[in-house]
């Protein structure tokens, strides 16, 4: 698979917290045993789900499976963000650490530092920030760049006028623009105009899509398979997505999912990899990850995509 092809990223929010590390090993071995290259973490990932209030926790085990395995940090890229690590434990988002100048250059210090490298492959802003000019935090990630911390940089759950409006202030300052989109999408969509139960989730909505088709920008999204939603009858979609339309694309799922003989899973995988968006998946077993991966053998025909959008 060539690098710029749509790709299967790890997502690693719950490494160190909910997924210990010989586990969180083992999902990563098994990554990149199968090909994979792309991890996804953030430095406030996960201070909900650790003792201390604080993130880093995935970043550090990823960072020590560095260390384990030398040589695999040339056969990675590892993407991270910063906006939303509390500065005070158990306090947030009040202490949130925001996007000014200081906070984006102290925060990659830091995530440099669990992570021990010298830099990352892609610097996210993870959300907005519209307490700071934006010209001080596209100032601050065009530093970055310049200095060589970030190859690239993106912008997670902003509104598509925000990152256009940065992208020209980058042009005009000569600085390395956001090259890169992450926003949460899947197959099935919730209610038109209603909004999700997770906050600071912001879905990938058409003028994203067209802002990124028209400047070449790279798509990521997050919750791609919906925690399980689509396989685990357990884990019900949530009720913003108990809709008509919501039915029809699940019982279009089944039938290709049964023409191919794959799971629904990777027949969602497999759509937005066609759409050239890069899902993130999460796992916390190593069969998890590795039938995620086999998603990107799973071909979905013009006449597929028809019947989804059909569907909708």
């Amino acid at each position: 698979m060539n690098i710029t092809d749509p790709q299967i990223v790890l997502g690693t929010m719950d490494f160190g917290t909910r997924v210990g590390p010989d586990q969180a090993f083992a999902i990563l071995d098994a990554f990149v045993a199968g090909g994979g290259v792309w991890l996804d973490t953030a430095n406030c990932y996960s201070f909900w789900a650790d003792a201390d209030g604080v993130g880093g926790a995935s970043e550090r085990v990823i960072g020590a499976w560095l260390r384990a395995r030398p040589g695999v940090r040339d056969a990675v890229r590892i993407a991270t963000k910063v906006r939303q690590n509390p500065l005070v434990p158990h306090s947030w988002p009040e202490s949130a650490e925001g996007l000014s100048a200081l906070a984006v250059r102290t925060g990659v210090e830091e995530s440099l530092e669990r992570l021990g490298v010298d830099h990352v492959d892609l610097l996210w802003a993870h959300a907005e920030d519209r307490t700071v000019p934006l010209e001080e935090t596209v100032g601050a990630f065009g530093e970055l760049v310049a200095k060589g911390v970030a190859l690239r940089v993106g912008a997670a759950n902003h509104a598509a006028w925000r990152v256009e409006r940065a992208r020209s202030l980058a042009r005009e300052r000569g600085v390395e623009p956001w090259t890169a989109l992450q926003l949460r999408h899947s197959l099935v969509q919730p209610r038109p105009l209603t909004p999700v139960a997770e906050g600071g989730h912001r879905m990938l909505g058409d003028e994203d899509l067209d802002l990124a088709r028209s400047e070449g920008l790279t798509v990521w999204s997050y919750s791609s398979l919906l925690w399980g939603s689509y396989v685990r009858p357990d884990k019900p979609l949530p009720p913003t997505y108990d809709h008509p339309g919501t039915t029809r694309v699940l019982s279009v799922l089944d039938d290709i999912s049964g023409e191919l003989s794959v799971t629904r899973n990777q027949v969602v995988l497999a759509w937005l990899m066609r759409h050239q968006i890069d899902p993130i998946v999460g796992a916390s077993r190593v069969e998890q990850i590795e039938q995620a991966l086999a998603a990107r053998s799973v071909r979905l025909s013009d006449e597929h995509l028809a019947r989804f959008a059909g569907a909708r």
